[in-house]
């Protein structure tokens, strides 16, 4: 299974926060939010801070997709 972070780069856009301003509100690492950019697994901490700064659900900015299989 792959992972997709479409969702989460869609919400940032619509709370017009860039990816900077995620990474030191959320409190986590330049080479995490390089992982996020490459759509590679990250830790479930780092999920969960994300949708607390975001006020939001795992499901609200990610997304398992089966191989062959696109993002919808």
């Amino acid at each position: 299974m792959k992972i997709s972070y479409d969702k989460l780069w869609k919400l940032l856009v619509d709370k017009k926060m860039s990816q900077a301003d995620l990474r030191r509100a959320a409190g986590f690492t330049s080479n995490t939010l390089t992982r996020l950019r490459k759509e590679e697994a990250v830790t479930m901490q780092v999920l969960m801070r994300i949708c607390a700064c975001l006020g939001c659900n795992i499901g609200d900015i990610c997304d398992f997709i089966k191989e062959g299989e696109s993002a919808e």
